[in-house]
């Protein structure tokens, strides 16, 4: 497979931009080979600079759900930017969109949109503070909730693929507030309530974690979790940044009906640009400046470009039988993937919910972070380089989840099973 302009553009771009990529999963070094710079993508596809075009499962990191470059997603975007890109001031669209949240997530009664899913997180975090008059919060190992300081303690993914622990910059006193529980594991969070009860403002958990790969719940852990803030009086807040509308259409609380204080969200409400909003409880909410003391502000909050993405890419969601699809589809997919793996007589370990999900490397059943570190990276790495020169676009981590859109067709998901038999060989 030719790559030699990609390779070319990352030997510039390593000269301007630190290591070559502003985010740093995109430099392709965990899997042990040169970064795609892309072109363009269309549907179910992706084009790199080369002209090769792959089958798409990173979906720009779970927001094209309904497919890369849909038309009318296109078209409501142009249509915005024909007014003017951003104004500084708010608009008709701010609400509607709003009220598009408000109307699907039972948990949500208001909505303040910001710029991306670390600001969402930060910002509901603050809140839960000024609310509670608390300092402390809870999060898991392995979940990443953006890059906040102290969000950055034990914080997946992309410390995962880079060994990086924890990270330079972050000072002792920044993560001294945040205690880290581990997944799936009911001692560890009540040992820290037990400890720190009422001090802990918030709890804050990716429903499903995206961000060690993708790993559900156990049975009954959401639960438990719902139950023991409120008894604690602590804030419980949901990560919908990467589940929100994605493994149902109300998002990861509709699909296993918990109801938490306040709500995450991205990807998928910017339809591909960049966005975020943080929701819940009116009571709660109505703490925020202007009404209340809990100050947080953007000069690009609500812009109408993400706007119109947003709205366009939830009403295609809203169309009959979209979820459906999704669901069929993504079984569809797995099903066959991972009967590869067991044709071929690889551990392996695979997961789902909705239209997200992984094959861990591992014949451990992942349940949390420690699990998922069991993985042989490896051979992930001549898998994800086997299934490139197969044509078929996966996450360059073993710690990311897959995704899958509306866009994906029948012949996609055959040619990404064959692709993944012929992947399989030799590694």
């Amino acid at each position: 497979m030719n790559i030699e302009k990609s390779k070319e553009l990352f030997l510039v771009a390593e000269k301007v931009i630190p290591g070559g990529v502003n985010s740093p999963v995109r430099a392709f070094k965990s899997v042990g080979c040169s970064p795609l710079f892309i072109k363009e993508s269309k549907g179910s596809k992706i084009i790199d600079v080369d002209g090769n075009e792959y089958i798409d499962y990173v979906g720009s990191w779970g927001p094209m759900i309904v497919g890369n470059a849909h038309p009318k997603v296109q078209e409501r975007v142009i249509k915005a930017l024909e007014k003017g890109s951003s104004f500084g001031a708010p608009t008709e669209m701010e609400i509607e969109l709003a009220q598009k949240i408000i109307d699907i997530v039972p948990s949500v009664e208001m909505v303040r949109m910001v710029n991306s899913g670390t600001e969402a997180t930060m910002s509901a975090i603050r809140l839960a503070r000024g609310v509670t008059g608390r300092d402390k919060i809870i999060k898991f190992n392995g979940c990443y909730h953006g890059h906040a300081d102290y969000l950055l303690a034990s914080a997946g993914s992309g410390l995962a693929t880079l060994s990086i622990p924890g990270t330079p910059g972050v000072t002792a006193k920044n993560v001294s507030d945040t205690l880290i529980a581990e997944l799936n594991n009911r001692e560890s969070v009540e040992a820290l309530f037990n400890q720190h009860g009422k001090d802990i403002a918030a709890l804050i958990i990716e429903p499903v974690v995206g961000n060690a790969g993708c790993i559900p719940p156990v049975d009954g852990f959401l639960e438990f979790l719902r139950e023991i803030t409120e008894k604690n009086g602590t804030i419980f807040i949901f990560d919908e940044v990467m589940t929100g509308f994605r493994v149902s259409q109300g998002g990861a609380q509709t699909y296993y009906n918990i109801k938490p204080d306040l709500s995450c969200f991205g990807k998928v409400i910017g339809g591909g640009l960049p966005v975020g909003a943080y929701g819940g409880k009116k009571e709660i909410m109505e703490n925020i400046a202007p009404v209340g003391n809990v100050y947080q502000a953007g000069t690009l909050s609500g812009n109408p470009l993400a706007m119109a993405a947003g709205i366009a890419t939830l009403e295609i969601l809203a169309e009959e039988g979209a979820y459906t699809k999704l669901e069929e589809n993504s079984k569809k997919l797995c099903e066959g993937v991972l009967k590869q793996f067991n044709n071929a007589g690889y551990n392996f370990t695979g997961t789902r919910v909705g239209s997200m999900f992984s094959v861990f490397f591992t014949e451990e059943k992942v349940t949390d972070f420690t699990s998922a570190l069991t993985s042989d990276t490896k051979k992930f790495s001549r898998y994800f380089q086997n299934m490139l020169e197969n044509k078929v676009y996966i996450a360059p981590s073993q710690f990311e989840a897959g995704f899958l859109s509306l866009a994906h067709s029948d012949e996609d998901i055959e040619k990404t099973i064959e692709a993944v038999s012929n992947s399989l060989k030799g590694i």
